[in-house]
């Protein structure tokens, strides 16, 4: 604790320290227990709590304290349960409540159980965003002069440091995020692509009439047990190393155009009606995308449908280029769902801002829409 008003140096010491010793990736309680206890050493405070607020949800908690069990203050509640934070956020200012009006701010029942003698609101807020707010308890005798101007200003800094810190912490995290989606999506793929599709054989011949002859006994069991190893590869490989569509765009040495052309050779026993205009380009960033989709698409109508007619059509429409695959081979008795390598792609398309639609069109067609956004000529 210290008498002095808090310097702007001081500040920008305890942001670089936070962002820098690890804390970003520190668990919650943690971090914003070190904001707390920086909140309280910086600005001559007995004991503070930070709590957080969720613009989307509307909601505040408890996240992180000094001087004070942070069990007595988790609770979840709406914005509104604590007005003097909607003020001092919405002034953007810091505000000190005296022994005398602290129980007008904050129920009677928290002030006695915690024996409250004043309360001093820290904004939390950074680049038009509102983060959440300190609420620190100086402690200070009932005839102690109120926060002089240096010691305000020193308290908005270090709300405004306490924002900077949780901004950082937020986006850490989401990147952390993404990165586990990624890696989750490149392990479904995987195990989709290369195990799911021989069990898939092997189903189909275990299903079919009669007996087995020999080497197809010999055939299924040589593609379980290549399904076997294919799956304890796969979970063994490190993260960030899958080989789904997540992957970079470098690893992919085939365009679109010739992900057609051999499609259309694979399949040739099916009329495959592309339409591209020469014009229309798709930028290479997205193309490994497309490829899984249309492939996905294709794969999914000879699964599961017995199409005579595959028709795909690529064209510009404003800022976006969309990729439609129809298949007319849907039965009346086929499902509506989708497999699991569309639902897949669904997902994967979410990375790059694209949407993937799939589902079924009277009578027998069944369609696959991929939009993709195009950047700004």
């Amino acid at each position: 604790m210290t008498d002095a008003p808090t310097s702007p140096l001081a500040a920008l010491h305890l942001l670089v320290s936070m962002l820098g010793e690890g804390e970003i990736a520190a668990p919650g309680a943690s971090f914003y227990d070190r904001l707390a206890e920086a909140v309280c050493r910086l600005g001559s405070m007995r004991r503070a709590a930070v709590y957080l607020s969720d613009d989307v949800r509307r909601r505040v908690w408890a996240a992180g304290s000094h001087g004070i069990d942070l069990h007595l203050l988790a609770t979840d509640g709406p914005v509104q349960a604590i007005p003097l934070a909607l003020r001092a956020l919405a002034t953007d200012a810091v505000i000190e409540v005296g022994a005398d009006d602290v129980t007008t701010e904050l129920p009677r029942d928290d002030v006695d159980r915690l024996a409250l003698s004043d309360i001093t609101c820290i904004p939390m807020s950074a680049g038009g965003r509102h983060y959440g707010v300190v609420l620190a308890e100086r402690g200070a005798p009932p005839d102690a002069p109120p926060l002089s101007d240096a010691e305000r200003d020193g308290l908005w800094t270090l709300g405004k440091v306490c924002a900077l810190a949780a901004s950082a912490r937020a986006a850490t995290r989401q990147q952390e995020r993404a990165r586990n989606l990624g890696d989750r999506l490149d392990l479904a793929r995987d195990v989709h692509e290369r195990v799911i599709q021989r069990l898939f054989g092997v189903t189909l011949a275990l299903g079919a009439p009669g007996d087995l002859t020999p080497p197809q006994r010999e055939r299924c069991a040589t593609e379980l047990q290549a399904a076997t190893e294919e799956l304890r590869l796969t979970i063994q490989r490190p993260p960030g190393r899958g080989g789904g569509a997540a992957r970079d765009q470098h690893d992919v040495d085939t365009t679109l155009r010739d992900e057609l052309a051999r499609l259309a050779a694979e399949h040739a026993d099916v009329d495959f009606a592309i339409a591209w205009p020469e014009a229309v380009s798709l930028p290479a960033a997205l193309d490994p995308l497309a490829q899984t989709v249309v492939a996905e698409a294709v794969r999914n109508a000879r699964k599961h449908a017995r199409p005579t007619r595959i028709a795909i059509t690529v064209e510009r429409a404003a800022d976006a280029l969309a990729i439609d695959v129809d298949n007319d081979g849907v039965g009346p008795g086929a499902p509506a769902g989708a497999g699991v390598g569309l639902r897949l792609a669904a997902f994967e398309a979410l990375e790059f801002g694209a949407a993937v639609d799939f589902g079924r069109l009277a009578p027998d067609r069944w369609h696959v829409r991929l939009v993709l956004p195009l950047p700004p000529a």
